[in-house]
């Protein structure tokens, strides 16, 4: 299992990692036995946004009887509440303040590693969490040591990018794959699975999306994925929105080949979808590569730009070009080249100055990239 930096807090997370869904419904030794599995198999990370009760307590339970909560990381939702034996998204600040405390009792813990603020799309909604009673209380929270990081949950790219420019925002829980990327923002987090916006579309990724994940890695704020597969629909060729099936290896490595991604939760159920998950690690580049699938779409309209596949790979001299390109894109969006980005540039084994210009990227790249070009533009950049 590869772990990354949870954006600018020190917490080190599994690229591959847990959503609650999978533990709805399961007794208490099942639980115990499938989170046993997941942290065996390298998942130390969790995005708990279930309001659920029992879901809750059993979880706590196995994670105390398993002894893990130390080194298991997990991300847990404040504006989740339960009522009248149903999940309920709250905005009152006592019923909040309930339901937190409830989730440290179930959990058996004292702190949360990521509190998320659940779920905001609109407009209205992101004025009264950000100049109300609920932004206060969560600053609290951090600031008593019950919460180590501040987190949202967001459909809509022009909510996530005006809560991270608060500076208040660690993580960003937001819904990631090559068909939410073609959609433009909205309010109504179902148009993104609604048939009737696919007809007639281009792909090409969302100028907002785009902006927001540039954004996310300029500020070293962690994005956790959640709908990577688009609820199952992009596995099925008959479900695709695309109309074409893609692999569960591809599906992850799109959402880590993100700018600012650090992990993708997925409602796993079983141990046998634990294992196709987690073989993603050690999976060659071309199973995992979507780059091929995504530039033979009807109406694509890519074409010279790169989506960070990584088909151009192997470089001769071992750069690695889809990183090379993602911080080139990064410096010349902001035009100024932002201290994070340039460390992460610092820190590749091969640079862009090293290239010979063999063209052999150029030939195996599915989008028509002027790779050569883009290598020339990061050595004017970067200085090497």
């Amino acid at each position: 299992m590869n772990y990354r930096k949870l954006g600018r807090t020190n917490i080190e997370v599994s690229e591959i990692a847990l959503g609650c869904e999978g533990f709805s419904g399961k007794s208490v030794e099942q639980t115990k036995e499938m989170l046993k599995y997941s942290y065996k198999n390298g998942i130390n990370f969790i995005d708990l946004y279930s309001s659920n009760p029992e879901l809750r307590s059993n979880l706590g339970i196995a994670i105390k009887e398993l002894d893990i909560r130390k080194n298991f990381i997990i991300e847990a939702h404040i504006g989740s509440t339960w009522k009248n034996g149903q999940y309920e998204r709250s905005r009152n600040l006592e019923a909040n303040k309930i339901a937190f405390e409830d989730l440290l009792v179930r959990l058996q813990t004292d702190y949360i590693d990521v509190g998320m603020i659940h779920y905001i799309d609109s407009q209205d909604d992101y004025e009264r969490v950000f100049n109300g009673e609920i932004i206060e209380y969560v600053k609290e929270l951090k600031a008593e040591g019950k919460i180590k990081a501040i987190g949202l949950s967001s459909h809509n790219p022009l909510i996530a990018k005006q809560a991270v420019k608060t500076g208040l925002i660690d993580v960003v829980l937001f819904s990631i794959n090559p068909c939410y990327d073609i959609q433009p923002a909205s309010e109504d987090c179902n148009d993104l699975w609604d048939e009737g916006k696919y007809k007639n579309v281009e792909f090409r990724i969302d100028k907002d999306r785009e902006e927001f994940y540039e954004l996310c890695e300029k500020e070293n704020v962690g994005i956790t994925v959640m709908k990577c597969y688009g609820g199952g629909d992009l596995l099925d060729k008959e479900l695709s929105p695309f109309k074409v099936a893609l692999t569960t290896n591809q599906c992850i490595h799109y959402c880590l080949t993100r700018p600012g991604v650090v992990s993708v939760m997925l409602g796993v159920k079983t141990n046998e979808e634990i294992d196709e998950a987690i073989q993603y690690e050690t999976a060659n580049m071309k199973e995992n590569d979507y780059g091929e699938i995504l530039s033979k779409l009807p109406k694509n309209n890519m074409k010279g730009k790169c989506v960070y596949c990584g088909h151009c790979a192997p470089c001769t001299v071992g750069i690695d070009i889809a990183s090379v390109n993602k911080y080139t894109a990064l410096v010349k969006a902001e035009k100024e080249v932002p201290e994070t980005v340039r460390e992460h540039y610092k820190v590749l084994k091969h640079h862009a100055g090293e290239c010979i210009k063999c063209g052999r990227c150029e030939k195996n790249c599915p989008f028509s990239v002027n790779i050569i070009q883009k290598m020339e533009e990061a050595v004017e950049i970067f200085g090497y």
